[in-house]
């Protein structure tokens, strides 16, 4: 048993992300050596044109507001009239500005391609970045939507999307649609305490933590993931869906910790399954990494009437502080559905709570119940998410579109970032480079006592379980050796794993990284042979 066994048990009923706090304040015990923290998720990289275009937007939208009315300090609300003649002004006078190719670009694709009026578009952008009013509509801008909609058209159903079209909810980051959606699905009765839901692990662990608590109490069953199919899920746990008890099934693709995204024939299989046997099983899947894996598609686009899709622009955009997530929901999906269906006395409770923000409660759908929820139903008329945020929403998606248009430079910029950094890793290791064209190498997810048995045996393979704490080795990686990592076991992983982000440190730190693991293994053998 280690000698910081009994400080150790202390925290292993810590989130990994609160574990990490401790990790990393055990690091900076030792001043002399550098601490390395691979444990959060946020990139150490920024989509650069994007930004570039929205802030050289900015400028014009405050011309804008000076032409209406101005003194010193004092701007007016922008008109729609003439606004994008304006713009195209704006453009030719600061043509060799940064970030105005980009804006004549985009808008011109949103024109081409998502079909929106010129005028429409530029003052939606111009009102919105400067956020002098409330969102409006509230759920999400018109223009806007549209753009992201096309988006996710694009990279999460590689432009065939299901008929019909996805709505969508602009969020305060992908966790604050997380939270969203658990309270919804509560409050409009599509879960209740008590009830089995599936959840695919290893997982994000609020998708393990948040069903537990008072508020819900719903009872998880978890759909494996295989280790020794790389992470996939075998037929026979997708075959535990088919029990009419599980109310919904939680999943995150591409994985998180493992990082990999669902076979197509894993996702044919779960869509035959809500077809044939499940069409009343609530999907839930929440997809930020499919655009680190090509040719990625979502449970939406298979399964579209039984999926809640959750997408954060944190990751891919290097934009983890701007909270941009988005909630969509197919125009012609089960929840309203089963609202539909509920007995006249759940109806009944249901029309009290809405009744003060729409005439006809009972025909008010799913997605707009988000809305209300989200802001308490009471403060329903200022709910969303705020228009400058909205905006830059809309740029990403135009920079993903346009992306699109030239051949993927930034996808497959990004990506090899990912990729090097995991080779970079394994090298270190000294161990062989995994390949998966399902892996988005965001993560990965390094089974620390499987390494001992393939390494050197079954037999210290053992001891590393059963003499040690399952926190052990990230707790002396960050003690012995200034590197933090993730816990696995927390976000029920195999225990004593660890997740490696690959995202926010430079190339040459996975080389220390993958150097202190192998020393560290190399140190637990040493001892336990003597």
């Amino acid at each position: 048993m280690s000698d910081n066994g009994t400080e150790e048990r202390r925290y292993e009923g810590l989130s990994p992300f609160e574990l990490k706090n401790k990790l990393i304040a055990m690091t900076q015990e030792h001043h002399e050596r550098l601490m390395l923290n691979a444990g959060r998720g946020n990139p150490n990289w920024l989509a650069e044109s994007s930004r570039q275009g929205y802030f050289q937007f900015g400028f014009f939208a405050l011309s804008e507001a000076k032409r209406v009315w101005h003194q010193p300090g004092f701007s007016a609300s922008p008109v729609k009239d003439g606004v994008g003649a304006r713009f195209d002004a704006f453009l030719a006078e600061n043509k060799d500005q940064p970030g105005v190719d980009f804006l004549r670009d985009t808008i011109a694709l949103a024109q081409d391609t998502v079909g929106l009026n010129y005028d429409e578009l530029v003052f939606e952008m111009v009102d919105g970045i400067l956020g002098d009013h409330y969102p409006t509509p509230d759920r999400m801008l018109v223009c806007s939507e549209k753009i992201v909609r096309a988006y996710f058209d694009l990279e999460m159903c590689q432009e065939s999307p299901p008929p019909g079209k996805l709505e969508l909810f602009a969020t305060e980051g992908g966790t604050a649609a997380m939270t969203y959606i658990f309270n919804s699905l509560m409050e409009n009765k599509l879960i209740h305490k008590g009830d089995k839901i599936a959840i695919g692990t290893p997982i994000f662990t609020p998708y393990l933590e948040i069903p537990l608590l008072n508020d819900y109490e719903l009872v998880e069953l978890e759909i494996e993931q295989s280790e020794g199919a790389v992470w996939q899920y075998p037929d026979s746990e997708i075959e535990k869906l088919a029990d009419p008890s599980i109310k919904a099934f939680f999943l995150v693709n591409p994985s998180n910790p493992t990082s990999v995204a669902m076979h197509a024939d894993s996702m044919a299989k779960i869509a035959a399954l809500v077809k044939t046997r499940r069409p009343d099983l609530i999907l839930l899947t929440d997809d930020v990494y499919g655009t680190f894996v090509n040719n990625f598609h979502s449970l939406v686009a298979v399964c579209p009437q039984n999926t809640i899709f959750v997408y954060s622009f944190s990751k891919y955009f290097g934009a983890t502080g701007w909270r941009l997530g988005t909630i969509g929901l197919h125009e012609d999906n089960i929840f309203d559905e089963k609202i539909a269906s509920l007995s006249s006395e759940e109806k009944h409770e249901l029309n009290d709570r809405y009744s003060t923000v729409v005439l006809e409660p009972e025909k008010m759908k799913f997605i707009d119940r988000l809305v209300a929820d989200s802001r308490a139903v009471a403060l329903n008329h200022t709910a969303g998410l705020s228009t400058p945020q909205q905006v830059m929403m809309a740029f990403f998606s135009l920079a993903g579109l346009l992306d699109k248009a030239n051949g993927y430079p930034y996808k497959k910029a990004a990506q090899a970032i990912v990729h090097k950094r995991f080779e970079t890793l394994f090298e270190a290791m000294g161990e062989p480079c995994p390949e998966d064209e399902n892996s988005a190498f965001y993560y990965v997810t390094i089974d620390i006592p499987q390494l001992a048995k393939t390494r050197y045996s079954q037999a210290f393979a053992d001891h590393m379980v059963n003499d040690h704490e399952p926190i052990d080795f990230v707790w002396r990686l960050a003690d012995e050796k200034s590197v933090v990592l993730m816990d696995g076991g927390g976000f029920d992983a195999p225990n004593m794993s660890v997740r490696v982000s690959l995202a926010n440190l430079d190339n040459d730190a996975y080389a220390t990284i993958g150097k202190a693991i192998s020393e560290l293994l190399e140190e637990y053998h040493s001892r336990w042979r003597k």
